[in-house]
This record gives C-alpha cells, structure tokens and sequence, in this order.
C-alpha cells in the first residue's frame, strides 16, 4: 500500500487528511497507538510511545506492513500541528520481529520518512543483499550493516584551536561538499542528510547527536555566502544541546578571500556584505547574535535591497559596486570579523580517525604538523601570531599545488590521469593515513561529474559534486559515516520523494 500526501495545504485540507490517514491506521489494528495521538498537538511522550504496534499485525505483513504502518505513520505525523522541534520516534526502525530481534525488512518508503521530517539516529538496517524496487524503476541496494543504533558512547572530546582532533564515539557523521554560496542548495542537501527541518521558514537541527562536517569553499560563485555560514553557526549551538555538533573546514576560496581576491565572487555577494553590515548596526555591534540570526533575515534583506535600487542608472549601479566592494574588503580582510570567524574553523580536521580536508592531505603536511598548519592558518586569519602582528601566509596549507587547500591529487578524475599516476596517489593516501593512524579521508575541492565517490582504493573519498548554481548546479549528495562504514546518500528523481543509498562496503 502506497499512501501520498503533501502538508503544504490549507488547514482544512490538512485537518481532512489528517483524518483520512487516522482511519487507515484505525482499520489497520493501531488504535492503541493513535488514542493518544489523534490531538493535532501530541506530545512528547505520545510521539516517543510507538511500543503499542499490533505485532499481530506485523508477523503477519512482514516487511510490507511495516513499510505501511510507516508511510501512513509518517504522514499522520507530517499533516500534525506541532513544533518543528519535537522529537521524532527515534526507534521506528528498530523493533524485533523474530525471536532472535532480527530486524524487519525495511524498504525504500523509511528512507523517504527519514528524510522529510523524521530523523533517526539508528542507521537503516536490512537483510542481507536485500534489494528493493522503488517509484520510478529505481533500486535501492543495502548490504548487512549493524542493526543496533549508533547511540552516543560519551561526551564529544575536542582537542586543539582551532579543533583538530575531534573524539564523538558511536556518532553519526555526514559530510557535504563545497557549497559555493547557493543556499537553497545548502538547505536540500542538510534536509536530505536528516540534520536540518524540510521547512523553508525555520533552521531546526534534527540530526539529534550526528556530527556534521563541511569541507570548505562555502565563499564565492555564490550570492548567500554569510547566509550559509550563519546557518551552520546556528545549527551548531543547537546541535551541541543534542549531543552533536557542525564543523567547518576551511578551504581554498576561504584564504583566498582573507588574501583579498575577489575574482570569483559573485555580485550578489558584495550586496549582501553590505546589507550584512547594515544589519550589525542594528545589534550595537553584537557580532555572535547578529551572526547566528542572519539566515533568518537574510533573504527577506535581499528583496528589500533589490527593490530600493534601480539597476538600469549607471552612476549609482557604480556606486554601489564600490560601497559593495569596500564592505567585503572590511569583513574579510585579516583580522576582520568575517576573517575571525573563519578563523575559528580548521585547514584539516580528525573526527572519530577520519581526515576531513578541503583539497588532501600529504605527507610532507603531516611532517610539519597538522595542528602547527592549523594554528598558523587561524592566526594569518587573524591578523596576529606569537611572532609577529604581521603573520607570513601559511604557504603549506594555502599556496602552491601540494598544499592542502590546492592539491587535486585524489581527486583528480581518472581519465585526466596515467596508471602510474593513479597507483601513486593511491600509494600515498596509504602512506598519509597510515602515519597519522587514519582509516580514510574526505575531500571536496574537485567536482566531480558522477557525484560523490571513493579513489585511491576505496582510501579517500571526493564529496564535492558542484551542487551550487554557480559551479555544476548538480543535485545535492552528501556523505554518511556510521560506524566506520561509508554511504552515498543522494535524491534519485527530480523530487525529493525517494532516496538512494549506496553501500560501497
């Protein structure tokens, strides 16, 4: 049974949906469940209690019922009027059918729940090679994965600063590529990855304890730059209530930037520096809540802004480049605030045994020290070392084509590339990883044409796939990490409806 709906709709139609949807689940035996969830503002104890499923009914659907008890569940909870923060069943996917707790056959409708509104912290668990036909021809392939939930084993431990070491036992952690300043594509791939609320007026963390990672070059091509970086400061201190946590790693168009080239920023940018800096005003300079609620406003301060200028009179179009122009220069420069706050993220980090880099790490990087490259950065950001209010650019993070912001060399496509140089990329990725006790690396820095994938023999893996407008404008795929196992999570069809996962392991 295949059930659809949408929740955008008035309150009438979502109160007769509602409805709708409660009588199959009544029909179907779940009316223990939902006499304590029928009100439109069910609460916490009501959502969490789903320990009242028929298992009659179960045993005898199997995986089928399950996937309708789910659809239609999901749905109920979709077309409720509740707040966005309130938890979702964490244990939906979890409950025993058989008398060894073998987990039931899971299909791809969970995989839709989780990613419109539900999120899980238990990774999707199945049979065996079970595969599973979707809408569209489509087909969803699992291998058998741990079925028990990648529940914290104790506090977040964050070492070095800017953080280099990160110790998160039993989190889920995503990873997502260079964004490049498009927000709305920023927003599809954090809703897809289940950390972020599916609604477009409200920025709610719902990867409850998930670790976060982005790998740099948030900056340029794009027109909603500190909309995005306001957004991830956002989702960070309410990750941390949760048990998670949002990092961000700097990549090559973040030092560029603090260096004063602008060659690739999109004009839309130098707008929003100024109307960025309007803002500020209104909050006596308070840079942290000016920050943190800018992606709230934001948008609406684009409207606004366009309005009140006509682009066809020259003089004043001019004008208002220069002002543009002399904002971003005060932002960005070192030790501006812009600069400082980026300043506060690393060149290389290392969640849980994972490198986490913009362009690679190298040998000859791990020789000078990943948390001396890290340091040097933040502080050249800053505008101020221990040696000097003048600090030397840290060549060996963010020049030349070995550094790690600049090097292509594990993600450089393979056919651009010899077999000997295929092998010695692969070569060192094992060298590098194994010297800092690593078992693989995540870059982003190269887009890459068939979406996110593992090089090097399976060592390092490229998450950059140009989603943003200004690069590729491809769809959004991001990169999930439990227990040590890799998968691709990617939308499979123009809507957002089904997800396909692929198990590389």
């Amino acid at each position: 049974m295949v059930v659809r709906a949408r929740s955008n709709g008035t309150g009438g139609v979502r109160a007769r949906r509602r409805e709708e949807v409660y009588g199959k689940l009544r029909d179907a035996g779940c009316c223990a469940v939902l006499a304590r969830m029928r009100s439109s503002q069910p609460t916490k104890d009501d959502i969490q209690d789903t320990t009242l499923i028929p298992n009659d009914w179960l045993r005898k659907g199997g995986g089928r019922a399950a996937e309708s008890f789910l659809s239609l569940l999901h749905i109920f909870y979709s077309l409720r009027t509740c707040t966005p923060s309130l938890p979702p069943p964490s244990h939906l996917l979890t409950w025993p059918t058989g008398s060894h707790g073998d987990m039931a056959v899971l299909p791809s409708r969970l995989l839709t729940a989780a990613t419109t509104g539900l999120s899980f912290s238990t990774p999707v668990c199945t049979t065996p090679s079970r595969q599973h036909r979707v809408a569209g021809g489509g087909r969803l392939v699992f291998s058998s994965i741990s079925c028990r939930a990648a529940a914290a084993g104790g506090p977040i431990t964050i070492t070095g600063d800017p953080p280099t070491f990160v110790s998160a036992p039993g989190r889920r952690i995503v990873a997502v590529g260079d964004l490049h300043g498009d927000l709305h594509q920023t927003r599809a791939a954090l809703v897809m990855a289940g950390v972020l609320s599916p609604e477009s007026d409200t920025h709610v963390w719902t990867g409850g304890q998930t670790i976060l990672v982005q790998v740099g070059d948030i900056l340029d091509r794009g027109e909603d730059e500190i909309a995005i970086l306001s957004l991830l400061s956002s989702l960070n201190v309410q990750a941390k209530s949760q048990g998670g946590a949002v990092f961000q790693v700097n990549g090559n168009h973040e030092t560029m930037n603090v260096e004063g080239d602008f060659r690739y920023v999109d004009p839309g940018s130098f707008d929003e520096c100024i109307r960025y800096l309007e803002y500020l005003e209104e909050f006596d300079g308070n840079w942290d809540d000016a920050f943190v609620n800018w992606v709230n406003v934001s948008q609406r301060s684009k409207e606004e802004y366009r309005a009140s200028f006509n682009g066809d009179w020259l003089p004043l179009n001019f004008v208002k480049k220069q002002k543009g122009f002399a904002a971003r220069a005060s932002l960005l420069k070192q030790g501006g605030p812009l600069a400082c706050e980026l300043a506060r993220h690393p060149v290389i980090l290392n969640v849980n045994d994972w490198i986490f880099c913009h362009g690679g790490l190298l040998p000859h990087h791990v020789a000078y020290g990943i948390e001396r490259i890290n340091a040097e950065v933040s502080n050249w950001m800053r505008g101020s070392s221990e040696d000097s209010d003048d600090p030397d650019l840290p060549f060996i993070a963010t020049r030349g084509y070995d550094s790690v912001v600049w090097t292509r060399l594990y993600s450089q496509d393979s056919v651009e590339r010899t077999q000997r140089s295929w092998n010695l990329s692969s070569l060192i990725a094992e060298q590098t990883l194994k010297s800092v006790g690593a078992k693989g690396m995540v870059v982003g820095h190269t887009p890459q044409n068939h979406g996110v994938n593992c090089k090097c023999d399976g060592k390092v893996w490229c998450v950059d796939v140009g989603m943003s407008y200004g690069v590729l404008h491809s769809r959004p795929e991001v990169l999930e990490i439990v227990n040590d196992r890799p998968r691709v999570l990617k939308e499979q069809r123009d809507s957002y409806d089904e997800m396909e996962v692929l198990d590389y392991l």
